[in-house]
């Protein structure tokens, strides 16, 4: 098991970066998915050419002549941007700048002819930013009784005049990149290279920026797509789940040891259950196979683009029941198919590639391990990592290798009592993995140890172990440096897991 003490050099580098600059993205809309998903009903049940036309709901004219309001244009022009600008504000300064974040929004939104989403998420957490350097110019300056009038005042007038800015600068300069992204999107469907996109997608994704891609950079742009067309094919570029499917198909069929065996499980939890972020490490087993996502997400975009079909809102989780409950009515036949054509296309090519690997795997000692995908990181990185080299192959036996010698003292110094499972959006995969060990502590009839789940992002100092996939370790130790990190391939079944059991249980926690 890899841990990693408080005295361990503080990692960085362009990688993490970029992750944490895409985790900032997504983690303004995450939050907010329901949200999105409410508006998505709203607008498919009660419009004009809805199932259940309602104009008081649906916002279009009366029998009678009389005009409606209805939900559907307040919820995108000014509860959804409005939701992303306050989330936005509070990731940089808690309530006071999710406050001060959304006001700013308002002068965007109404100095603008369309919704606002990218405005929101520059101008949210811009604005917070802002209030955050005003509040530093008299910190510890203000009269004892007068802090509540003077943070008040400040925030209201910073409130005020970054509105003002939003409508007469802010707004028209946002609302032309906009639309110059938008013309770039449509531009790509007309001209037929839409799916080439797929080929920074995939990739992407696999290197957990799956939720970057998608809500930070997808969903703003299909909201907008949707409500122009009713049906937008941006939520199904990173959202599909046939690439995927294929991967883990070819493995449950041809590949050995380990990635043979939870392939089946695996593919339960990324189809089913939406969470993607479960094939990933497949891929890192076998970076070749970055070749069949990518193919296979072509395929599936190609697909949509033939039948002009799309969403009406976002699926999140990217579940095949969230893909067809938000399918457009008019795109069921070119959304199956673009899963089913996807998944065909990534499984063939998955199937090729491990099957000419296939007798080398077996060769291998502890076949089906992940030294290969550690060695090819530990290239990538330029240095060997004490992280990456004291992983334990996947397929051996529960508790091998316990702890090193020298980990265990890093143990004693500080006893866990709290564990927290930390990935990218703090739902999906971190979820899966505390649900696991939570599970394995409590059949070992331990009860003073908690097992939560949490974004990176929200990670604090005061944890005692954060359990993450390899390639998020960094960036969480950043977030909780003082806090002992164990990193795992595969969330679902390491046997990490038991050897953190086992470790608990030889400390007498109870």
């Amino acid at each position: 098991m890899t841990t990693t003490s408080a005295e361990a050099k503080r990692p960085g580098g362009a990688r993490v970066a970029v992750q944490r600059f895409g985790t900032f993205l997504s983690g303004m809309i995450m939050p907010n998915i329901a949200a999105f998903i409410a508006w998505g009903f709203i607008t498919a049940l009660f419009i004009q050419v809805g199932p259940f036309p309602i104009p008081e709901i649906g916002g279009f004219p009366s029998p009678d002549g009389t005009e409606n309001i209805g939900l559907v244009g307040p919820m995108i022009t000014y509860l959804l941007p409005l939701l992303i600008a306050n989330m936005g504000g509070r990731m940089v300064y808690d309530t006071r700048g999710g406050v001060v974040g959304t006001i700013a929004t308002v002068g965007v939104i109404v100095g603008a002819g369309i919704p606002m989403f990218i405005g929101a998420m520059i101008m949210g957490p811009l604005a917070a930013w802002i209030m955050k350097q005003v509040d530093r110019l008299w910190e510890g300056k203000i009269k004892a009784g007068f802090e509540m009038l003077v943070n008040n005042f400040s925030a209201g007038i910073v409130g005020m005049l970054l509105a003002l800015v939003g409508f007469y600068a802010f707004a028209p300069a946002v609302e032309a990149v906009s639309n110059g992204l938008e013309a770039a999107v449509n531009w790509l469907v007309l001209a037929g290279l839409l799916p080439l996109v797929s080929i920074l997608v995939e990739p992407g994704k696999v290197l957990f920026l799956n939720n970057a891609i998608n809500h930070g950079v997808f969903t703003p742009l299909g909201v907008q797509q949707s409500e122009e067309t009713g049906k937008s094919i941006l939520f199904l570029i990173e959202a599909n789940p046939g690439p995927g499917l294929g991967i883990l198909l070819a493995f449950a069929i041809f590949g050995v040891g380990l990635a043979r065996a939870s392939a089946p499980g695996a593919i339960i939890i990324q189809f089913l259950g939406g969470i993607h972020e479960i094939y990933f490490p497949y891929v890192l087993m076998k970076p070749l196979l970055i070749i069949a996502a990518i193919a296979g997400g072509m395929t599936g975009v190609a697909t949509n683009v033939l039948f002009s079909s799309g969403l009406r809102a976002p699926a999140a989780p990217g579940s095949i029941f969230a893909v067809l409950i938000q399918t457009a009515s008019d795109s069921y036949v070119g959304v199956i198919l673009s899963v089913v054509l996807a998944a065909t296309v990534s499984f063939v090519i998955s199937a090729i590639i491990l099957r000419a690997s296939r007798k080398r795997d077996l060769e291998k000692e502890n076949a089906g391990d992940l030294s290969a995908a550690i060695a090819q990181t530990q290239a990538n990185k330029g240095k060997e990592s004490s992280v990456l080299s004291g992983l334990q192959a996947e397929g051996v036996a529960a508790g091998a290798g316990l702890v090193a010698e020298g980990e265990q003292a890093a143990f004693e110094h500080k006893p866990i009592h709290s564990i927290v499972f930390a990935c990218d959006a703090g739902m999906g995969s971190s979820a899966m993995g505390a649900t696991v060990l939570r599970n394995k502590i409590k059949k070992a009839g331990i009860d003073s140890v908690t097992v939560t789940n949490k974004a990176i992002a929200n990670l604090t100092d005061e944890v005692d172990l954060v359990i993450t996939h390899q390639d998020l370790t960094e960036r969480a130790k950043l977030q909780s440096p003082s806090a002992l990190h164990v990193s795992v391939e595969n969330f679902m079944n390491s046997p990490k897991y038991d050897e953190i059991v086992n470790l608990l249980e030889s400390e007498g926690v109870r």
